[in-house]
């Protein structure tokens, strides 16, 4: 049962990191590598206000929305130049600058003359609390499932209400013909912006559930493998459309799973694990390049 609670807890967060790279990839055409990173500034945030400030869940994880929001603006800005491969490379960019920054974070404030490693460094931050909301500590397989999933669907509903309005499909006409749309009097850079900033804010409480549930994060929650691996869920479930993230979600929940039940030695299974990404990439973008249950073909 624990086995089954641990998987439903990476579950909502897999499908929070999904739905929110899909507002990206999906509704705005825009093909980023960066999303870990922001994923990285939501645990972060969310350890270091917990361990070193003594704030709560649900202060410490609006601390890492807010953070995250923030800082979108170092890839939704330049979006409105760059296109194509070139903003592919400026968001490699900014998720090497965000690994960077966790890996190598000082601070010199406590004692004249004396170095505290911020993040830790290469060593991560341990020991970071488990979620309290309203003085109820969640601290159980179970409870840290209901949050995540909980989150999941209340992110999931936000999404729907935004996609579904007319700001949604803006973000469409915008992505199929951004001339057609300013011709029309829209405000596209607006809406990207606002675009990249719902996305990053959303990824950040995947972030936060992670590091409270977890307790341990290190630099490599920002690495280019994980960029990848939330690529690998949106291009495989399908972009543009709310179904993609949910089947993109569970695959790539499967199949480090199924490599576990295949009892293939730890060392060799993460090998395997990210050469099965790669292929289903591969095997996605020749075949049916709109994912199991897309509606965009990402070109």
């Amino acid at each position: 049962m624990s086995y089954l609670l641990h998987l439903l807890t990476y579950l909502g967060i897999y499908v929070i990191m999904a739905m929110s790279l899909n507002i990206i990839i999906g509704y705005c055409g825009l093909l980023t590598l960066a999303h870990a990173g922001y994923f990285a500034v939501g645990s972060y945030a969310y350890a270091l206000a917990t361990l070193k400030l003594g704030w709560g869940f649900l202060p410490a994880t609006g601390l890492g929305v807010g953070v995250a929001v923030l800082l979108s603006l170092a890839v939704s800005l330049p979006a409105w130049r760059f296109k194509g491969d070139s903003f592919v490379l400026l968001s490699l960019s900014v998720q090497a600058l965000f690994f960077s920054l966790f890996y190598n974070w000082f601070d010199a404030s406590e004692e004249p003359g004396t170095w505290t490693n911020l993040t830790n460094g290469p060593f991560g931050l341990a020991n970071i609390p488990r979620p309290a909301i309203l003085g109820i500590e969640l601290d159980t397989p179970g409870s840290m499932a209901a949050l995540s999933l909980a989150s999941a669907v209340a992110c999931g509903i936000l999404s729907w209400r935004l996609l579904s309005s007319p700001w949604g499909r803006l973000l469409k006409a915008m992505r199929d013909d951004e001339l057609a749309a300013r011709g029309l009097g829209k405000n596209t850079r607006l809406a990207r912006v606002q675009a990249f900033a719902i996305a990053c804010g959303m990824v950040a409480v995947a972030g936060a559930i992670y590091a409270s549930y977890v307790s341990y994060i290190d630099p490599n929650t920002a690495s280019l493998d994980a960029s990848i691996l939330m690529l690998s869920m949106v291009i495989v479930g399908g972009a543009g459309n709310f179904r993609g993230p949910l089947v993109g979600a569970l695959i790539l929940l499967a199949i480090p799973e199924a490599l576990r039940f295949a009892q293939i030695p730890q060392a060799a299974a993460s090998s395997l694990r990210l050469m099965a990404y790669g292929l289903l990439l591969i095997l996605m973008m020749h075949f049916r390049p709109q994912g199991l249950a897309g509606d965009y073909r990402i070109e």
